[in-house]
Formats: C-alpha cells, sequence, structure tokens
C-alpha cells in the first residue's frame, strides 16, 4: 500500500507501539495528542463525546460505562437464573443496574443474587420471539419500517412510517401481525434505507461506484455490510489501491459481509475517532444490553454516539427485510455503512442503515459482529 506523510500521530503512535502496520490514509487517524488509555479505561474524548451525544451530566460518562460493563458481565447469570421464565433484559440508566423480566415470581431471588434487578411480566421471552417469528412470515409494506421484542413491554413493537401509518397495506399488516401475538404500534419519521453511497471502522473503502466503510479488522481482512459489496467484487482503499476482495456477502435477509486484505494493507485491532476522540482500540466483542450507550464511526459522518434501542428486530428496506438488527439513537448518512459500531472498548456490529440524518437526527441499526464472525469463521483482530 502506498503510504503518505498525511498519517497524523495518533494512529502512528499506536502502530509503533504494538508493531501493526495500517489501513489507514489522509483522514483516518486522529490527530489528537492524548495517549492510547490502558486496558480497561477510556479515553477523555470517548467520554466527552458520549455526554455530547446521550446528553449526559459532565462527569458522568466513566460511571456509566463501568456501570454498563457490569450488566453485560451479569446478564449471562442473570438469564441462567431466570430460566424458562425469562422474559428478556436491559440495562436501566436510571438505576445504572441490569433489570431481567421474569414471569415467575419464585425466581426473583436468584436474579438479584445473579447482580440483576428483576421485574414480573406477563410473556416469556420465547412467546414473544415466536410471535416475532410469525410477524417476519409476513409481507411487509414499505410503510412498515420494522418491528422487535420489546422486552419492558412485553409486546412486539412494530414501527410504522407516520406518514403511512393509515395505508390500507399497513392497517392489513398490523392486523395480521395482531393475530400472532401481543403487539405495540410506534410511529418514526421515516422509511430506513442502506447508508451505502453512490458514485463517490470507519475508514472508507470503495467498489465500483459505492463508498462504504470498514467495520472492524479481523485475521485476514475487515468485516463490513453486505449491501456494500458482492462476492468476487474488488474494493479499493481510501488511496484508490487495491484492498482486496468480497468474501463472502449476504443481503438482504442479513446485511454482512467479509473482505479478504492482501496487496499490502493489513489489519489492525482501531477504530477511528476522526479527531473527535482519539483512535479507540478494540479488545473484545461482549454485546452491551439494551439501553447501553453505544458509538459508531464511518466514513461521512465520523463519530456520533448515542443508545442500544433494540435487538433482534426486522428491518423492512425496499430491497427486503433484514433480519436480526440492533437498533439505535446513533445518526448516520450514506457512507457510513458498514462502519463500526462500538461499546466502550467491544466491538458490536457493522452499520447497516436507518432513516434521518446527523444534522436533525435519526436512527441506525446495526447487524451484531458475532452473527457475523461465527458465519464465516473469523476471529476479531483484538488488542
Amino acid at each position: 500500500m502506498r503510504r503518505t506523510t498525511a498519517l497524523r500521530a495518533g494512529l502512528s503512535a499506536l502502530l509503533v507501539l504494538a508493531s501493526w502496520a495500517a489501513v489507514a490514509g489522509p483522514a483516518s487517524a486522529s490527530s489528537s495528542a492524548e495517549p492510547p488509555p490502558a486496558p480497561g479505561a477510556f479515553s477523555t474524548g470517548l467520554l466527552d463525546a458520549m455526554e455530547r451525544d446521550l446528553r449526559l451530566a459532565p462527569g458522568s460518562a466513566r460511571d456509566r460505562l463501568a456501570a454498563e460493563r457490569a450488566a453485560a458481565a451479569a446478564e449471562p447469570a442473570a438469564r441462567r437464573a431466570a430460566g424458562a421464565s425469562y422474559g428478556g433484559a436491559w440495562f436501566d440508566e436510571r438505576t445504572g443496574r441490569l433489570t431481567v423480566a421474569v414471569t415467575d415470581a419464585s425466581r426473583v431471588p436468584a436474579v438479584r443474587a445473579a447482580g440483576a434487578d428483576a421485574r414480573i411480566t406477563a410473556r416469556t421471552a420465547r412467546s414473544l420471539d415466536a410471535a416475532k417469528a410469525e410477524i417476519d412470515a409476513l409481507p411487509a409494506p414499505k410503510g412498515v419500517s420494522s418491528w422487535h421484542v420489546d422486552p419492558r413491554a412485553g409486546r412486539v413493537v412494530v414501527n410504522v412510517v407516520a406518514s403511512r401509518k393509515s395505508d390500507n397495506d399497513v392497517l392489513a399488516f398490523l392486523a395480521r401481525a395482531r393475530e400472532a401475538g401481543p403487539v405495540r404500534v410506534a410511529e418514526v419519521g421515516a422509511a430506513p434505507r442502506p447508508f451505502a453511497a453512490g458514485t463517490v471502522g470507519g475508514d472508507p473503502y470503495y467498489t465500483g461506484n459505492v463508498r462504504c466503510s470498514i467495520g472492524f479488522s479481523v485475521h485476514g481482512g475487515f468485516v463490513t455490510a453486505g449491501h456494500c459489496g458482492s462476492p468476487g467484487a474488488a474494493v479499493r482503499g481510501w488511496d484508490g489501491s487495491h484492498i482486496g476482495t468480497f468474501q463472502g456477502s449476504s443481503f438482504p435477509g442479513n446485511d454482512y459481509a467479509w473482505v479478504s486484505v492482501g496487496s499490502g494493507w493489513w489489519t489492525v485491532p482501531v477504530v477511528l475517532g476522526w479527531g473527535t476522540v482519539p483512535d479507540q482500540l478494540v479488545r473484545g466483542s461482549a454485546e452491551a444490553p439494551v439501553g447501553a450507550s453505544v458509538c459508531r464511526s464511518g466514513s461521512t459522518t465520523r463519530w456520533h454516539c448515542g443508545r442500544v434501542l433494540a435487538k433482534n428486530e426486522t428491518v423492512n428496506y425496499s430491497q427486503g427485510a433484514v433480519h436480526q438488527m440492533t437498533r439505535t439513537s446513533v445518526c448516520a448518512e450514506p457512507g457510513d455503512s458498514g462502519g463500526s459500531f462500538i461499546s466502550g472498548d467491544q466491538a458490536q456490529g457493522v452499520t447497516s442503515g436507518g432513516w434521518g440524518n446527523c444534522r436533525t437526527g435519526g436512527e441506525t441499526w446495526h447487524q451484531p459482529v458475532g452473527e457475523i464472525l461465527a458465519r464465516y469463521g473469523l476471529r476479531l483482530h483484538t488488542a
């Protein structure tokens, strides 16, 4: 890969410390002089970005990240403690703890002993997932944006575009959805769309006339969004030189892909901070619970943060439905597709699409990284 003098000090310092060769370009590295944080610590820039985008009180982001990490660690044991009565789990930002819904009150003490709060609910997660699976089988009109299980409400939430909520095909879909199980209807401002950019973890790449963003480095390449390219498609880097080739891709149904890396390009366990925050090291892929904070890096809008709103959501793009997506309050725009979603130093997923923009706000979905790694037998490159 051709090197330029425009590589900035932030990423270069990381490369020297860890002896990595970077997939990086003029807009790739952080201009911050702040040193990389120690394992388990978080940079000042990351904390500032969280407080800005999540509207947190000054100085509270560090405590929130610590609480979210504890909640994520408690979730497996709390779920086992709930047993067959498990109704779902989420991070409650008011208490700073994981909450687990259960249908059997006798399970409450065991859930609390596992480190989570408990709430009684009328329906198990299994029954709600079954209802959602029935809805997944229905043909969805364009006025239906997405649907997911909401454990806090104990229902399947179906999101409809506000301007089309009275369309006959939308009403017919909702009627059939209610036959599958308990449904709550919510309104959104616009239909979702993939965030690829035509004709033109965070760094841009190009395939054909499309610009997308790198998600996360894996050993042998990187993962990204499936709608950005088909198997066999050649990939060019920021400087126009050949990076590699799409080895696997799925869209719609899923929205994930992986690209092999060669021709002098290398992978590093880094998500670009774009000067807003220092470049972030990736140390794992522990999944953040619903309600937790999450940030996104992409080649158009760079670095933004928000909250995890829902998991296992089916998103109804015009090209077809995509399943098992995670919905967030983070904004994004065309060209951000494939980019990195990260919580603290834990990889979460690759940007798929959404609605809105980063000027007036919106929502974005990502495809969880664990599913991509499992599908293609990949290993995440971690620090």
